[in-house]
Parts: C-alpha cells; structure tokens; sequence
C-alpha cells in the first residue's frame, strides 16, 4: 500500500508539472528548393533556430509557394506564413531605406556588405518604422551586379549605349539607363528566354545567377565592376504577433542566431555563390575588369542618381547621408575583420 501511494503521488506530481509545448512555425518560401538561399541559408537558419531554442520552437518550410515573391512581406505582416524572406525592391516604393545598400560600387564581398548593413539597420534605419507588423531577423546584401554581355568591345566607356539589358527592376533600371541603356524588365526566370530571343543583348546580375539560371551559353563577356555596380536587399521577417507571443527566453535564444549572425551567413553564402558561379564560367565567358576611365566615367554619370536616392532615403525620416556614410564606414570595418 505504501508504495503503491507513493507512485500514486508521483504521478500525480507529474500531471501537475508544466508541460513544454513546442512552436510550430510556418517559413514560406518562392524559390526552388536547390537555391542557394533556400538550400544554404534559410534551410540551416531553420535548424539553428530549432537548436538554439532546444527543441522548444520548430520552423518548417512550406512544401509549396503561397504566391508570388512580392507578396511575401505582407504574408508575413497578416500571418499568413509565419517567416518570411524576399527582396523590398519586389515592392516599390514602400521601402526608401533600402536604396542606400543598394547604390554602385559599395564593395566587392557580400558578407562585408551585408555585415554592415544589418549594424545600419540597427542604428538607424529601423527608425524609419517600414517594417511595421514584423520583428525582422535579417537583412543583407546578395553580391555585386555585374554586367554580362553577348559582345562588343567592353572596354569601351559607351559599350552599354543603346544595349538592351535584362533588368530586375528598382534602382538598377535607373543604374543602366544613367549608362545608356535600354532597360528590358523581366522576372528573373525569363532571363534565358529574354537572351535567347534576341529581346536583350545582356544582363545585369551577379556571378552566382547568371550560373544558376543556366545563363553562360547565351553570354560571351563581362565586365566585372569594382564594387559592384548595384546590389538587392533582401529581408528576412516574422509575423510580429507571432514573435510578441515567445517568452522572452525563446526571443533571445532567436536572436543569438539571427541578426548580424543570419546576416553575416547569408554574405558568406552569396560569396560562395558568386565564386562558384565564376569557376563555371572559365572558358565560357570572358571576365574582363572595368577600366579606370569607364570608372571615372561610371561613376560621373551616376553621382546624381546616387544624390537623388540617398534624399529618397531620406524622406522615410532618416539622415540618408550619415546612414549611407556610416554603412560605407561599417563594409570597410567589416573587410578588415
């Protein structure tokens, strides 16, 4: 009788226990499952979250996509997944502050640069309130655009004059068409259809998806600019009511791999990319470096755009010049690390 009161008191010790119950969290996802951002970024980020929380929260990844890649922020913003990732340029004109990572020439790495910008979203670009509705867990930087071309003389300071290149939209549009250019836009999977047909004579796209969109056999050249003639932001989010309803123990077990650290491998992922992307075109597509006068002359050209976004910039309720200066002064800091 003694030990059968006994089990009796330690069952009834258990019942009376809290019981943990895990987090179920919805990731959506608008690219195939082998690119590099789902498969070496948001996959891994899924399982650091479930580790750094012991188990206590899971994220998944939606089998199929809910929708287009720019309904992605609001699917986050109205829960209807509960993480989110994309580009802020697949919306225009509803983030300003995103203008200043992606000008010409900020640096060559991608970690470097995405590094740098997530310390100035923390000072200062977060101020501006554009992301209303979501607790952020990253933003970076992919690596920087080149341009790639079927031919011509791509020492030439005019090579892009009356060119028609494939565009993704936003600032790059205004970038080429500084330069000359014919602006063709088009999703990102109509490249290869855009080149084949003679729609477009080039594009303007980091190493990584001209090899990951099967583009090196409708292109012969490219310049490789220094710093990159543009770069694309990317978010990634968490329905905020989703992340209010963590304790506070499980938001700062999140947050120890999200942050700088998600931003910091998410450069490192584009880097690898990019240089993957390079190795494939050896032999294929020659890399031929900007010039020192298509520099000069690049950059002339582009000063006022440069000006006019950096004031975009400011009119989300930051100081655009300081950001942009301090997000310079941070991708230097962050090269040298």
């Amino acid at each position: 009788m003694a030990r059968f009161a006994l089990l009796s008191s330690a069952a009834l010790m258990a019942l009376a226990l809290p019981v943990s119950a895990q987090t179920n969290l919805t990731v959506a996802n608008w690219l195939p499952p082998s690119h590099p951002l789902v498969a070496d970024l948001i996959v891994p980020m899924t399982k650091a979250i479930e580790e750094a929380t012991h188990g206590e929260v899971k994220a998944t990844l939606l089998p199929a996509p809910l929708g287009p890649p720019a309904a992605h922020f609001d699917f986050a913003v109205n829960g209807v997944a509960d993480i989110t990732f994309g580009v802020q340029g697949y919306n225009p004109g509803r983030f300003k502050t995103t203008n200043i990572v992606e000008l010409p020439f900020l640096g060559n790495s991608a970690e470097a640069v995405s590094v740098a910008y997530w310390r100035t979203f923390q000072t200062m670009l977060q101020d501006a309130g554009e992301y209303k509705g979501v607790h952020v867990l990253a933003v970076f930087s992919h690596g920087p655009g080149e341009v790639f071309l079927k031919d011509g003389d791509v020492s030439d300071i005019d090579v892009l004059k009356g060119r028609k290149i494939r565009v993704g939209g936003g600032i790059v549009h205004e970038i080429v068409s500084k330069l000359g250019a014919v602006p063709v836009e088009g999703p990102s999977s109509k490249s290869y259809e855009l080149l084949s047909q003679g729609v477009a004579d080039g594009i303007t796209f980091p190493y990584e998806s001209v090899n990951f969109f099967k583009l090196i056999p409708q292109l012969n050249k490219a310049i490789a600019v220094d710093g990159g003639l543009y770069n694309t932001s990317f978010f990634i989010v968490m329905n905020k009511a989703k992340w209010d309803s963590l304790s506070p123990e499980v938001q700062e077990e999140i947050n120890s791999v999200t942050g700088e650290v998600l931003a910091r491998k998410a450069g490192q992922m584009w880097d690898r990319a990019d240089a993957a992307g390079r190795e494939a075109m050896k032999g294929k597509i020659e890399i031929t470096p900007a010039t020192d006068a298509q520099m000069a002359a690049w950059k002339t050209a582009l000063q006022p755009l440069v000006d006019a976004k950096i004031e975009e910039a400011s009119s989300a309720g930051i100081d655009g010049q300081e950001a942009y200066d301090f997000l310079k002064s941070e991708i230097a800091k962050a090269s040298a690390e």
